[in-house]
């Protein structure tokens, strides 16, 4: 087989010094006429700029805006009449708390926990099985008060209402009280109007040797500081309007 012959590149030219350093251009000298033209074209935008100056030294100042507001007028009368008692929410919870709690309902024999219708931390720790627990949990939440009220009927038939009132200089206690029940064993239902309030209603009794079985049903929910808690207590199966009515009742005196 024969082989094809390869070609080669192209060949570098050769080193300047060897070939000799080409010419360098020359500037080419300008004619006189270049000179002219170019002075005359000077010559027209400086008269251009003098007869601009001219015509608008002719014509009058354009008047600027004024930079002022105009004046509004103040509306006549004392402003707007300022909140009454029963209005003004913060009057209302800072005051009798007690007075917020829903009457006892006719027929009822009365029943509370409370001193006078107050309860202080200590009182409340009480009511649960873990005293101990609950005080210093209430105090970490900034406890302020709490207004109580409680009715009963017949022989197991309990029912009492808590207003629990906080602080809340650094956390917002009222809104996370009421996730701190753990209910087991209920039916549970959104309480209108309260936006994570909830009722829960016992499915089974609570039995012990001894005494009657005990169905429990409690409501949670909360307004600002104040955090609301219903607990109601009877031998029979608790009707999901009982709770459902007290919770409703009692949210819309806050």
């Amino acid at each position: 087989m024969e082989v094809s012959e390869v070609s080669e590149g192209p060949e570098w030219p050769e080193r300047p010094e060897e070939v000799g350093s080409p010419e360098v251009p020359k500037p080419r000298r300008r004619g006189r006429t270049t000179l002219l033209i170019a002075g005359a074209a000077v010559l027209g935008l400086v008269a251009g700029t003098c007869a601009g100056f001219l015509v608008q030294a002719d014509r009058e100042p354009t008047k600027l805006p004024s930079l002022s507001q105009s004046v509004v007028k103040q509306a006549k009368g004392d402003g707007p009449e300022p909140l009454s008692a029963a209005q003004d929410r913060k009057v209302k919870v800072d005051g009798d708390l007690r007075r917020l709690l829903i009457k006892r309902p006719r027929g009822t024999q009365e029943y509370s926990t409370g001193d006078d219708g107050w309860m202080d931390v200590a009182a409340y720790s009480e009511e649960y099985t873990k005293p101990g627990d609950i005080f210093s949990g209430r105090l970490d939440d900034e406890f302020r008060r709490a207004a109580v009220t409680g009715w009963s009927r017949g022989d197991a038939y309990t029912v009492e209402i808590r207003l629990v009132q906080y602080r809340q200089e650094e956390d917002l206690a009222a809104a996370e009280s009421i996730h701190s029940w753990k209910v087991t064993g209920t039916r549970s239902w959104a309480i209108p109007g309260t936006g994570e309030g909830m009722a829960y209603v016992d499915t089974r009794p609570d039995t012990k040797p001894g005494y009657l079985p005990m169905y429990q049903a409690q409501a949670h929910a909360y307004r600002g500081d104040i955090a609301m808690e219903i607990w109601i207590f009877d031998s029979k199966p608790i009707p999901k309007k009982t709770i459902m009515d007290l919770a409703e009742r009692q949210m819309g005196r806050l």
